[in-house]
């Protein structure tokens, strides 16, 4: 009987624990899915790619389910812009982090962040667009968080979920030529 219990604790353990694991990359391929058009553009315009526009704000907001990413389109944890507040229930939430009208405007500001800083405007001379590996490592040497880690996991993110693609030429190509779809603006 102790046998047969532990079974059938161990399978609905398992049962959970895949349950969850689809709910995660479900959510990651969905905010993937959401986003991916606004990236390539926004590498187009830029030479961020759009590989390290999507690793960066997956690995920073859970995939856009983290409580700054969901309330104030923030998916880089950018501190600034005079302080946000958010209501969590009924407490109101005073924050350091800066809030967006959208997620769109919360991708454009990484990559001017990335363009125009001097902290790490030095790495769009040095890298393609091709090149995520290059600028996550980058970034992570630029200061960009304290994470010795950070850069591998970012680059982690963009392997298992073939992100690197959308910096392809085709992906830009596809994406010019197309007739412009609306952007992806929230959540």
């Amino acid at each position: 009987m102790k046998k047969l219990l532990i079974i059938a604790l161990l399978s609905v353990s398992a049962l959970i624990a895949s349950t969850s694991a689809v709910s995660a990359q479900s959510a990651s391929q969905s905010y993937i899915d959401k986003f991916k058009d606004n990236a390539i553009r926004i590498m187009h315009e830029t030479g961020v790619p759009a590989s390290i526009i999507l690793g960066v704000a997956m690995h920073e907001s859970g995939s856009g389910k983290s409580a700054i990413a969901k309330n104030l389109n923030n998916q880089f944890g950018v501190k600034g812009g005079g302080g946000a507040v958010y209501y969590k229930g009924n407490k109101k939430v005073r924050t350091s982090y800066k809030k967006y009208d959208s997620v769109l405007d919360s991708f454009k500001d990484f990559a001017r962040i990335m363009t125009e800083r001097k902290q790490f405007s030095h790495l769009a001379d040095k890298f393609t667009q091709y090149d995520y590996k290059g600028w996550a490592k980058g970034i992570q040497r630029s200061g960009y968080c304290s994470s010795k880690k950070w850069a591998a996991q970012v680059m982690g993110i963009i392997k298992h979920y073939g992100l690197n693609e959308f910096d392809s030429e085709e992906a830009v190509k596809d994406t010019a030529s197309a007739k412009k779809p609306e952007l992806a603006s929230n959540n």
